[in-house]
């Protein structure tokens, strides 16, 4: 557990100022690490969220460049190589079986170390990327040469200028870049964010703040709050004039964790007028990335981890660092796909992947339960730690009920999710993420339990990451109910197979 404190805090640092590292100009002769899952992994690893299996570690592992790209989606994740920050390299036909590919994105074919940025595609339909190179100074943009994404062209640094032509400053870090009305915009991360533009990739003109001066005061957030793990795209629904022109701006604040904001362009500058947290404890969800599917849909994932980081100012009542311990819990873990859209309504929807069905095995269902008022009910054949479970409950005037998972022979002492009779949060064990039903409206939660990670989705409207240290001859799922009889309609649940056999 040491190490890997040793490693994240090494990132930590580095997030924080990057230090100078000379170049090699002339890289020796590498022999490429490929990731591979051991024979024998502890029983206690994650069985269906993708994570590095060694025998490197991950540092710490934010999702990075992403793609669909003919036939096969794309995924690189931070991870230690040749004494730095490299990019590991999944791909995947469907988004929820991955292999590992030769980790060729390092150091020493670089010459600097590889840190947060995306993939885009350019006019031309390549495959590129931008990201920040540790130890250069500058972000960086680099082009696909072969239809595996394996190999890259020399990285090109981003050096942006002014109007007059001269050299201009600006945010390297955490990079973004997109195509808006056929010209490349790009982002520099970090508080106080820059916006640059270009017609050709190569010169880069400096446009000053990213964000609008009218941004506005009635949002929770700062202008100037930290905007890392950039990633800019257009949402909504195309036959809505109201929502159709959406651009959503996804990153983290080292302070908040994953969040989000909803706007438009103005003037070339981004104007939001909606701000959303993803994150409610430390780390628990932190460096978002999406791209598009081959059908449309905009999926995400992120970097999430039991790890306390200092920068962090979201707290967290329980601590996980039992979790951290290799033989316990891989590292570089990420969260389960989701689909992310906005309808007409204006309310961004969040969903579990769809594809993560494949994974289901061995259904079992109770419908029509009543529990009583200040009681549980144990349900009798559903129970695990790697299982899915929906639970569908109708409108309730209970002061709070909800499930109780990975609970003991009698219901209690597991992991609750709960909610009440007109309350606007949601309650996930140790965080309480805003969410409100409307009127009449059933509670339908989608719930995944993969061993010590736990990942509930609410009525398509909110979705949280949480852990759960517990023992393993708790395995069983409770329903409670506290002010007022509950009626569940149903629970569903499905044993969930491997995605690593």
């Amino acid at each position: 557990m040491k190490s890997i404190k040793k490693q994240m805090m090494a990132a930590c640092v580095a997030m924080c100022c990057c230090s100078v590292a000379v170049a090699d100009t002339n890289p020796p002769a590498v022999k490429y690490n490929v990731p591979a899952m051991p024979t024998n992994p502890p029983k206690t690893w994650l069985t269906y969220h993708l994570a590095n299996p060694g025998p490197n570690g991950a540092i710490p592992a934010d999702p990075n460049p992403a793609y669909y790209y003919k036939g096969r989606y794309h995924l690189h994740y931070i991870h230690a190589q040749d004494g730095g920050p490299a990019f590991a390299h999944v791909s995947s036909t469907d988004m929820v079986h991955w292999k590992w590919h030769p980790t060729t994105l390092t150091p020493k074919t670089t010459g600097h170390g590889m840190f947060s940025g995306t993939g885009f595609f350019t006019r031309e339909g390549t495959p590129a990327m931008i990201y920040h190179g540790s130890g250069s100074g500058r972000n960086q943009l680099a082009f696909a040469l072969d239809d595996q994404l394996e190999q890259w062209t020399k990285p090109t640094p981003i050096n942006p200028v002014n109007a007059k032509g001269e050299p201009a400053g600006g945010n390297n870090w955490d990079p973004d870049c997109w195509l808006m009305d056929d010209t490349y915009y790009a982002l520099g991360g970090g508080p106080n964010p820059c916006l640059l533009k270009s017609a050709d990739l190569k010169t880069w003109l400096h446009l000053g703040a990213l964000f609008h001066p009218d941004f506005p005061k009635t949002l929770d957030v700062a202008m100037g709050e930290d905007v890392s793990c950039a990633n800019m795209f257009k949402i909504g629904d195309p036959e809505d004039k109201r929502w159709a022109g959406k651009w959503m701006l996804l990153c983290i604040s080292h302070k908040l964790g994953a969040r989000y904001y909803l706007g438009d362009f103005k003037d070339e500058k981004y104007l939001p007028t909606h701000h959303a947290l993803m994150n409610w404890a430390r780390w628990d969800c932190f460096a978002p990335e999406s791209f598009l599917t081959k059908d449309g849909r905009r999926v995400m994932l992120s970097w999430c981890t039991p790890w306390i980081c200092g920068q962090s100012k979201v707290d967290r009542k329980k601590n996980f660092d039992a979790l951290l311990n290799r033989e316990k819990f891989q590292q570089g873990i990420q969260s389960l796909p989701r689909e992310l859209s906005l309808p007409r309504d204006g309310v961004l929807r969040i969903k579990p992947l769809r594809e993560l069905a494949t994974l289901r095995y061995d259904p079992k269902t109770e419908k029509k339960i009543t529990v009583k008022s200040d009681s549980v009910y144990k349900l009798q054949d559903i129970n695990g730690d790697s299982i899915e479970l929906e639970v569908v409950i109708p409108a309730s005037k209970a002061r709070e009920f909800g499930i109780n998972l990975l609970c003991d022979e009698k219901g209690g002492n597991g992991f609750p999710v709960a909610y009440g009779a007109g309350k606007k949060t949601l309650t996930v064990d140790y965080v309480n993420p805003p969410f409100e039903l409307r009127e009449g409206e059933d509670l339908t939660l989608r719930i995944f339990i993969d061993k010590s990670m736990i990942e509930v989705f609410a009525n398509d409207r909110q979705a949280v990451v949480a852990w759960h240290e517990y023992d393993p001859a708790n395995l069983g799922v409770s329903l409670f109910s506290t002010g007022g009889d509950l009626f569940v309609k149903k629970v569903t649940a499905w044993k969930m197979k491997s995605i690593y056999r």
